[in-house]
């Protein structure tokens, strides 16, 4: 990891891929182009945290995959979200942004004297 890049909060990574979807089906390397484009290069999501990631989403409903061929011709799972996944996005990103609030009002709080 560069010093540029910043490590995913747990959880982070779901609603990420989620979000990634929301634009059409994506193979994995789709998927990490949007994320790594979107966040200008600070999150570099390998293959192992991404594949799990897809998994656990498809296993809960909110994805869903199909055999596709690549932009090379070469075979490669596409995913997609599902209405599920769409609720899920929704709601996740409305707590996740009152969280980042919430952190961000701490972050800001000024020291009272004492």
């Amino acid at each position: 990891m560069s010093t540029d890049e910043l490590e995913l909060l747990q959880g982070t990574l779901d609603l990420l891929v989620l979000r990634a979807l929301t634009w059409g089906p994506m193979h994995g390397y789709g998927v990490v182009r949007f994320i790594r484009s979107g966040s200008s290069g600070a999150f570099d999501v390998k293959d192992g945290a991404l594949y799990t990631c897809l998994h656990r989403l498809e296993e809960r409903g909110l994805v869903e995959a199909e055999w596709g061929l690549s932009d090379l011709g070469k075979r490669a799972r596409f995913y997609s979200i599902t209405a599920a996944g769409r609720r899920s996005l929704r709601s996740n990103a409305t707590m996740f942004e009152r969280y980042v609030a919430a952190v961000q009002g701490v972050m800001s709080a000024e020291p009272r004297e004492a």
